[in-house]
């Protein structure tokens, strides 16, 4: 017995260092994930920056650049996840990305400014030359946009919803006018085109879900072991068929 209790201490004792050990070698491994993960954040973050910065003059647009571009994967692993085609997903990209190259091919071109200049020359020659292309563009996407809010107002919520589809028509055509008026540059044109890319892709998706939907009944059956039950509903019937039946009571 004194053996056998010697035996015992000397494991206990040899025990308690390995988990001692084990302690050390997990505390040492969190230290080193975490370092890791700190860096891997501190890169994904300085790189849109950076980027920001590099291609388009402003570290401003890699802090909106990062969100849009994170939240467009995020959406599209989590559709890819529910069912949703990886070709659907892909093509939205490539239809984002053709709109969002228009937008910044014209932005950075100051084609929309130039157009509205000659535009303002023809109609509003008693306005200012420097704010011209301003007030033309601003006016005039505000009685259009307006005129639509209103038409799309009527037809959802009446009056009411006319006159608050005119309000808010007006003003986001105001804002577009405003922007599009301004001559860009390219850098600019350019940073505003990816944002434009990089916005339109998740709504894209969205669209394409709100239009097809999901298949529910594929999604089921991804994660409902169909196969499994219905061999095991065969073997229990088959067992059945040949277990006698018991003596009756």
């Amino acid at each position: 017995m004194g053996l056998v209790r010697a035996h015992v201490d000397l494991a206990k004792a040899e025990l308690g260092d390995i988990l001692d050990n084990i302690k050390g070698v997990a505390v040492l491994s969190g230290v080193a994930i975490g370092a890791l993960i700190l860096a891997g954040l501190l890169f994904g973050v300085g790189l849109f920056l950076f980027l920001g910065e590099w291609l388009f003059g402003s570290i401003g647009w890699g802090v909106i650049h990062g969100p849009l571009f994170l939240t467009g994967v995020a959406v599209a692993a989590i559709l890819a996840a529910l069912g949703y085609g990886g070709g659907r997903i892909g093509v939205n990209f490539l239809v984002a990305v053709v709109i969002g190259i228009i937008v910044g091919a014209v932005l950075g071109f100051d084609l929309t400014n130039r157009g509205w200049t000659s535009l303002g020359n023809a109609v509003a020659g008693n306005v200012a030359a420097d704010i011209r292309p301003l007030v033309v563009g601003a006016a005039t996407l505000a009685v259009l946009f307006g005129l639509l809010g209103l038409v799309l107002g009527a037809r959802a919520g009446g009056v009411g919803g006319a006159i608050g589809g005119l309000l808010v028509g007006a003003i986001i055509g105001a804002l577009l006018g405003a922007l599009t008026s301004v001559a860009l540059g390219p850098r600019v044109g350019a940073a505003i085109g990816v944002s434009v890319a990089l916005l339109l892709w998740p709504i894209l998706m969205g669209i394409g879900v709100a239009r097809k939907g999901i298949d529910t009944e594929a999604l089921k059956n991804r994660f409902y072991p169909k196969a499994t039950i219905d061999t095991t509903k065969e073997t229990i019937e088959w067992v059945r068929k040949r277990t006698p039946l018991g003596p009756a009571s």
